[in-house]
């Protein structure tokens, strides 16, 4: 009996997710989005002007983050609310530090905001990503080494 080929997920062609600011106390965090879906799934979680997938690359767009659906199963009230007012900003490939569509969203400093909206966006199909693979994939499309402090 002849079984159809199963599909191998590709890694390097997930959408992935990271809060990309140290942890502790400052006034703002930054939540990077990188990879093809990275405009899609951003905006399904951003509300703002207009579209982020419309929206050209190197700009930067005030909205806010709000809760999607699927973090409600239950359908309760929280569907919808409002995560925290944010600032994101597109970069499309190849113009990106990672060579790939990103979004940076901007959002208060509290870690527990930065998580919320890095849960927001694994919800709507976002991987969290591994230790360093944003510099991974950065490297790997050319991006020259940052500079040392």
């Amino acid at each position: 009996m002849n079984e159809a080929p199963t599909a191998v997920s590709d890694p390097e062609q997930d959408t992935i997710v990271a809060i990309a600011t140290p942890p502790g106390t400052g006034a703002l965090a930054i939540v990077r989005l990188s990879g093809p879906g990275a405009l899609a799934v951003a905006d399904a979680v951003f509300r703002g002007r207009g579209s982020l997938r419309e929206a050209a690359s190197h700009t930067a767009h005030y909205g806010d983050i709000v809760r999607p659906p699927a973090d409600r199963p239950d359908g309760g009230e929280a569907a919808g609310e409002v995560v925290d007012d944010v600032v994101a900003t597109v970069f499309r490939s190849p113009a990106s530090y990672t060579g790939e569509d990103t979004v940076e969203i901007t959002c208060h400093g509290s870690g527990l905001v930065a998580a919320t909206v890095v849960s927001a966006l694994l919800n709507e199909g976002a991987r969290s990503a591994e230790p360093r693979e944003v510099t991974r994939r950065a490297r790997a499309r050319g991006s020259p080494p940052a500079a040392p402090s």
